[in-house]
């Protein structure tokens, strides 16, 4: 069993307010990073600390940090979560709130921000939390205001929320111009998922070395394990490792899923004997446990028609491409087997032509669903039904 250092986690036991908070964390340090050069201290922090996006991008967030330039920056945090099977950034807002605000406000510090802006799914279990820490904050030198955004998959996406935040439309506008450049009104923006806005508060109390140290991540873990919910785990942890922690499996478990509804499927054989489980595929920190009893290639036309129903429907892959591969793959798993080539033609025709990266995302999961459940596909071509369901090879 691995040791967890105390001084690196972001999740407490129960909800802190501001004086637990404070207790656990220390004050907000924004004076030791005053003026012009304690924003370029604080950003090497950043920088040296190795901190990438925990919202799925895993882009270099020191390097975002430095590209806002301009006239009126903002920040936005991202505390949406729109993946079903990520469930910690709501997990954080509910229990540590004032460490999400304090990275906030660092960060808004970082790009010269005067005005910082959170957003949340409307009816997120997370709004009570964030209202009730905002309310508690009077020395905040820049204000934070909650955003309600339509719960819809895309309408999270970095693109979208700008979009959203400036016209009222929560749909992808593009990776050009990235928001850094002309964001919110035009402005310079920052945007940032409320994960690593935490971890950034953690870096600039800790320091860089320290934080590399003991670093810890959130990670979601759901499906067949006996205590599905959110697990604060050091970067190294395996997938057997990360069930064992959730309490063990349920069941025998035949794969699982890396990254989310955008992310890889993985037999467990391969999932064993990887290294380190988090941050091993693209897409959010996250740990679906499939068991020997489920189909595999069943759940994933599920996961794809609900991607395709959750699109923006405004570029070509998404108005077209992910219905038809949603209804390829739910026509596979009904015996269909004209619908095998189709699929495996139609898929790298999809990969990267869309106004945002939520149909490359579809296309890895169906991809990745091919490859690990290739004896499923067999048998629902030829027998019309799963070696799941009567206990084929497994």
């Amino acid at each position: 069993m691995t040791t967890f250092t105390p001084m690196a986690r972001a999740l407490p036991a129960r909800r802190l307010g501001l004086a637990g908070h404070e207790q656990a964390h220390g004050v907000l340090p924004l004076a030791a990073f005053d003026g012009r050069e304690g924003r370029r201290r604080l950003i090497a922090e950043v920088t040296a600390a190795g901190l990438r996006g925990r919202g799925g991008g895993g882009f270099p967030t020191a390097r975002k940090l430095a590209a806002v330039r301009g006239r009126r920056p903002i920040v936005v945090a991202n505390g949406c979560e729109g993946d079903p099977l990520s469930s910690k950034d709501r997990t954080l807002l509910g229990l540590a709130p004032h460490l999400v605000l304090d990275g906030i406000q660092l960060a808004a510090h970082a790009v010269a921000a005067t005005e910082a802006v959170l957003c949340l799914h409307e009816g997120s279990r997370a709004r009570a939390s964030v209202e009730g820490a905002l309310a508690e904050r009077r020395a905040d030198p820049v204000p934070v205001r909650i955003v309600d955004v339509p719960p819809r998959y895309v309408a999270s996406e970095e693109s979208a929320l700008v979009h959203y935040l400036t016209t009222g439309d929560a749909r992808p506008t593009g990776k050009e111009p990235r928001p850094a450049e002309r964001g919110v009104d035009r402005r310079p923006t920052l945007v940032d998922n409320v994960d690593t806005l935490a971890q950034l508060a953690l870096i600039a109390r800790q320091g860089a070395g320290t934080y590399r140290r003991t670093r810890m991540d959130l990670v979601t873990i759901n499906g067949a394990v006996r205590q599905a919910g959110v697990l604060e785990v050091p970067p190294e942890t395996t997938a057997a490792e990360l069930i064992g922690y959730a309490g063990g499996p349920a069941r025998p478990v035949q794969a699982v899923l890396m990254g989310g509804y955008g992310g890889t499927w993985l037999p467990w054989t391969a999932a064993t004997a990887a290294g380190p489980a988090v941050g091993a595929a693209p897409g959010i920190a996250s740990m679906h446990v499939l068991p020997a009893s489920a189909c595999g290639l069943a759940f994933t036309a599920k996961v794809l028609t609900h991607l395709a129903d959750e699109s923006a429907r405004q570029c070509g892959p998404c108005m077209f491409g992910l219905p038809a591969i949603a209804a390829d793959l739910t026509g596979l798993v009904a015996g269909d087997r004209h619908t095998l080539g189709r699929l495996e033609r139609r898929l790298p025709l999809v990969t990267g032509r869309g106004a945002c990266a939520h149909p490359d995302g579809a296309v890895r999961l169906a991809a990745s669903a091919l490859r690990v459940f290739g004896q499923d596909v067999t048998a629902h071509l030829r027998e019309r039904r799963c070696t799941a369901h009567y206990g084929g090879s497994r």
